[in-house]
């Protein structure tokens, strides 16, 4: 697997901040809107975001939840933080700079944490799952929404893009089974989200 080092995903992020939301809004809109839907089904009482980026899901978790967004981009949480102060309930709401490989939270501090689009540009995919496992209760519910390679119709397009891939820190060979049934959790569902089931979204409960 490729390796990211996390000044590389610093910079990354410095450079897209401004036009994150024109790149990457509509079209990986369909995942964050099926996460949201399964994040207000649980209705948690704390929600933990884990690259929270430019804010676009904190409009939709349950208005009763308490909610923390953790980035490690300056760039990115300065775009939330804006778009935070014209939302209601914005009180309930807290955005941090934080490596989610080295969280400084608590055991077992959040009901539910979301991963959504950071699993395959994280530098250390097993550090930020055993992280995000720490933090979240046992029994809670973990989201992660993520693009995962091996499916025949995206093969090609795969290969197409790992130059550029491998340019702006994303793993375009990053396999299901590598990264999510190796672990010793409960997957509850996977469901195909975004064009063409380009992503997946996948509810696992810590156990």
């Amino acid at each position: 697997m490729k390796q990211i080092a996390l000044e590389d995903v610093v910079k990354t992020y410095r450079r897209y901040a401004p036009i994150y939301d024109r790149l990457f809004g509509s079209v990986l809109e369909p995942g964050r809107r099926a996460l949201a839907d399964a994040i207000c089904q649980a209705n948690p009482r704390s929600i933990l975001e884990v690259g929270v980026g430019t804010g676009l899901m904190l409009s939709r978790y349950p208005a009763d939840s308490s909610i923390v967004g953790v980035d490690v981009s300056d760039e990115m949480l300065a775009i939330a933080a804006k778009r935070l102060k014209g939302m209601e309930g914005c009180k309930k709401i807290r955005l941090e700079k934080m490596d989610a490989e080295k969280m400084n939270f608590p055991d077992a501090h959040f009901d539910c944490v979301a991963v959504p689009y950071v699993l395959s540009v994280t530098p250390d995919p097993f550090n930020l799952i055993t992280e995000i496992r720490r933090v979240c209760r046992k029994g809670g519910t973990i989201f992660i929404l993520n693009h995962f390679s091996g499916s025949s119709f995206w093969w090609f397009l795969e290969q197409a893009v790992r130059s550029i891939a491998d340019k702006i820190g994303f793993r375009s060979d990053f396999r299901f089974d590598e990264q999510i049934l190796q672990y010793d959790w409960e997957v509850l569902s996977v469901s195909d989200v975004n064009f063409f089931g380009l992503s997946k979204l996948v509810e696992i409960r810590n156990v």
